[in-house]
C-alpha cells in the first residue's frame, strides 16, 4: 500500500484543494479508503485528520470497507421504488446471499440501495459494475445475475 500511495501522491502538489481528488485516486486503486491511508493523505496534505475523514464521510461516494468484486446497486429513487426496487432488492439479496448495504462473505459481491442513478425512463433499474439494466422485475433480475 505504500508504495501505491507514494505513486498517487506524486502526482499531485500537496495542497489542501487537491483533497477529494486524492481520495478519488486512493479509492479507485484500493477499492475503498484505508483508515491509515487516510492518515497518511493528512500528512500529505498538511490538513487535520479530521478533515479528511469529515470529507471522506460526507460524500457518499467514498467508501470505508472493501466492496466485492462484483457491485450491484438498486436505484430506490421515486420511479423505481414505485414500479418495484424493493421486490428487485429482496430477490438479489435472496438469489446472491448478501443483504442490501453489504458485502457478501466471498467478497464476490456488494448490494447497495441508491438513491437515484438518473435512469428513471427504465424504472425499476440496476447497475451491476457500472452497466445499466432497466425494466426489471423479479423474473428478468435473475437474466442479469446470470451474466456475473
Amino acid at each position: 500500500m505504500e508504495k501505491d500511495l507514494g505513486k498517487i501522491f506524486s502526482s499531485f502538489r500537496g495542497v489542501r484543494g487537491e483533497l477529494i481528488p486524492v481520495l478519488q485516486r486512493i479509492q479507485e486503486k484500493v477499492g475503498y479508503l484505508p483508515e491509515d491511508a487516510m492518515l497518511q493523505v493528512a500528512d500529505f496534505l498538511n490538513v487535520p485528520e479530521s478533515t479528511v475523514f469529515g470529507v471522506a464521510s460526507f460524500y457518499a461516494q467514498f467508501r470505508f470497507t472493501p466492496t466485492g468484486r462484483n457491485r450491484i446497486s438498486v436505484c430506490e429513487g421515486t420511479a423505481c421504488h414505485v414500479k418495484g426496487a424493493t421486490d428487485i432488492i429482496k430477490e438479489i439479496s435472496r438469489v446472491k446471499g448478501v443483504e442490501a448495504g453489504e458485502t457478501s462473505d466471498c467478497m464476490e459481491y456488494t448490494l447497495e440501495g441508491v438513491a437515484c442513478i438518473g435512469c428513471c425512463a427504465l424504472a425499476p433499474c440496476i447497475t451491476v459494475n457500472d452497466e445499466v439494466y432497466g425494466r426489471l422485475d423479479k423474473k428478468s433480475v435473475h437474466n442479469v445475475l446470470k451474466k456475473i
